[in-house]
């Protein structure tokens, strides 16, 4: 059984202008996903699909073998708390410390007793390599000490998939290799699941194991690292070379600059 099913969504916010439109896509169990594009093309809106908050208005999402759309409340609910969610920024509570961020998952969705839940606490936070942080309060982290803290929140709960929404943004270069390589390793430790919405191609190519390129709603290439490093794709290229111009243009459509200045004058 696959992860996640996607077979030919659609959705937009009004019926007028869609921001997805026949998506199909297939994440296999154990694997690590990207899905990349430019801004507003409907990267984050395929995690608020899978997870429920949105609901398409054509096709199926299926996670886990079980169709979203048709969940009632308690089993969206239920489905969530298999879940784990890398917010962009990390979105932690701010007036927590690092243990209270932690281990709040833990308390509201388990009845496991306090030193059980110190003992996981401490283990997640070693596995992030922050355990002597544990006392620390958010405004005393670092961005990338904070971004691996939010990862560690967000597998908690030992979750069967891990949604990440823009993991590297903001980092500096040996933080954005330290949270590259705690995706993969946690992912695979963890026999979970992981679909990272990001536009760092270089750390992508060398942690996921397929992608996934959307462009105005659509998937318009895909393919493993090896294949997407080969492709001749004037998308894939545009993309992963950093082309200021190409399939996706520089200018924002509009009429004929002269038009328009004859129109001013």
């Amino acid at each position: 059984m696959n992860a996640i099913e996607m077979t030919d969504v659609t959705f937009g916010y009004d019926r007028r202008r869609p921001i997805l439109r026949g998506i199909d896509l297939t994440i296999p169990r154990g694997k690590v996903v990207a899905i990349m594009g430019g801004s507003g093309c409907g990267k984050t809106t395929i995690l608020r699909l899978i997870g429920g908050q949105l609901r398409a208005q054509k096709g199926a999402v299926r996670v886990a073998g079980q169709s979203v759309r048709d969940l009632s409340r308690d089993e969206l609910f239920a489905l969530r708390r298999r879940i784990g969610m890398l917010f962009q920024f990390g979105a932690l509570f701010t007036d927590m410390t690092v243990f209270e961020n932690i281990a709040f998952p833990m308390r509201e969705h388990t009845d496991l007793d306090e030193p059980l839940i110190r003992d996981l606490v401490l283990m997640k936070l070693h596995a992030v390599g922050l355990r002597g942080a544990a006392h620390l309060f958010p405004a005393e982290l670092s961005g990338g000490m904070a971004r691996r803290v939010a990862l560690a929140r967000a597998v908690a709960l030992d979750p069967m998939l891990v949604m990440y929404d823009e993991p590297f943004a903001g980092l500096d270069p040996i933080s954005l290799g330290v949270v590259g390589q705690l995706i993969r390793r946690l992912n695979d430790a963890l026999g979970a699941t992981s679909v990272v919405v990001t536009h760092d191609v270089y750390e992508s190519l060398k942690i996921v194991d397929y992608l996934y390129f959307v462009s105005e709603g659509r998937i318009i290439a895909q393919g493993t690292p090896e294949e997407v490093r080969s492709s001749a794709d004037p998308f894939v290229r545009q993309f992963v070379d950093g082309e200021p111009d190409g399939p996706v243009p520089f200018h924002y459509p509009a009429k004929p600059y002269v038009e328009e200045l004859s129109r001013v004058a």
